[in-house]
């Protein structure tokens, strides 16, 4: 077929899959339904917000969440610092139905959006490994809780193909990782460096132009929501609670009221980030050192979620590509997992201790993966 008729019969079926999966979702989902995912808690801060309310009121969120369908007395509350909070505000004016389904169809439309991005950035290859990003534990997690690791993988994906021909909208899409800034703080030590050495700062331009106009409509709903988020966080003591991460664990085994320890190892990794960028500043490549960066981050970040590991996808395929054709490596990976999904189809509840050993493993595979690589020796 010509490429516009092609073209045209792509747009029919994702056309006519989106609406069977709307429908499916409008018959089967309800209020209640929302309250049991974490979505919830997103939903609950943007009705606060729409509507010139405080978006981190404990008790204001309870009692939208009860209404919704939530049964007991504990809320779930946002963490996420108000920065990115008006990118979601269309939340604020639906139920929480419309929402969850319209959040639903978001996630699922970023993942087809990253599928596609990575098949180019992989040159378009006969394979389809790409198409595993659907099937990723932490993707699959991140769709079921409508948690915020899509966004965070989307926003990735999009920077690796946009920094060089678009750095401003590169930028601009990595405003959506200032809602769980701790995550990708080795990253942006590295950007500014590259941005310094290259003298080029659209990147970091586009970035902080979406995040001014984003914080000052935010502000301009509520010009007191940074103090709102200051007392949120020291009412709801968010450090007294156990992360599966390596870092809280090492508080946690030295002395649990020593929450400066579990900064340690994020400090620690962006001064080695410096480092990193800077002894490979001749042949510094987003695609490659970029990724492996990611996932030290994740290592060593002292705040995520196994539905955050989403944003590991590109770095997981990128080791795919280098082994496609070594069966030893696909049964590593394929061991890695099913033990993944046990969690996600078990519905192990995601502050679980069980999920201490993923980002280990998926670093560890990534590293077995890209053994033969000059940089990936060096930096081990």
């Amino acid at each position: 077929m010509k490429s516009p008729l092609r073209l045209f019969v792509a747009a029919c079926m994702v056309a006519v899959g989106a609406g069977l999966v709307t429908w499916i979702y409008a018959i089967s989902l309800t209020g209640k339904n929302a309250t049991e995912r974490d979505f919830i808690q997103y939903w609950a801060a943007e009705q606060q917000l729409a509507h010139g309310a405080n978006p981190y009121d404990v008790q204001a969120i309870l009692r939208l969440e009860q209404a919704a369908g939530l049964e007991g007395g504990s809320p779930k509350v946002s963490f996420s610092p108000p920065v990115a909070l008006f990118f979601a505000l269309p939340l604020g004016f639906v139920d929480a139905k419309t929402g969850l389904i319209a959040w639903l169809l978001l996630l699922l439309a970023c993942v087809g959006i990253t599928v596609w991005v990575l098949w180019f950035l992989h040159g378009r290859p006969q394979s389809r490994f790409h198409l595993l990003a659907f099937v990723f534990p932490p993707t699959l997690s991140c769709l079921m809780a409508g948690q915020l690791g899509i966004f965070f993988l989307v926003a990735v994906v999009l920077f690796l193909w946009l920094h060089t021909s678009q750095p401003w909208l590169a930028g601009a899409v990595l405003m959506v990782c200032a809602l769980k800034p701790h995550l990708f703080l080795p990253c942006l030590v590295v950007l500014l460096l590259w941005s310094m050495r290259r003298r080029d700062f659209r990147v970091i331009g586009g970035f902080v132009a979406a995040l001014l106009l984003s914080s000052a409509l935010t502000l301009w709903l509520d010009r007191h929501v940074w103090a709102e988020y200051a007392q949120m966080m020291k009412s709801t003591r968010v450090l007294d609670v156990f992360m599966p991460t390596l870092s809280v664990t090492l508080r946690f085994l030295i002395d649990r009221n020593a929450k400066w320890l579990e900064f340690v190892p994020e400090a620690a990794v962006c001064a080695w980030a410096a480092w990193y960028y800077w002894s490979r500043r001749d042949r510094w490549e987003w695609k490659r050192e970029g990724l492996f960066l990611l996932l030290v981050s994740a290592l060593c970040t002292p705040y995520l979620w196994f539905s955050d590991e989403a944003m590991l996808f590109p770095a997981i395929l990128a080791g795919i590509y280098r082994r496609e054709n070594s069966l030893r490596a696909w049964i590593v990976l394929g061991i890695i997992t099913a033990a993944s999904l046990i969690g996600v189809f078990w519905e192990i509840p995601l502050p679980s201790v069980f999920y201490l050993w993923t980002v280990p493993a998926w670093f560890a595979w990534y590293l077995y993966a890209t053994r033969d690589d000059q940089s990936a020796r060096a930096a081990i």
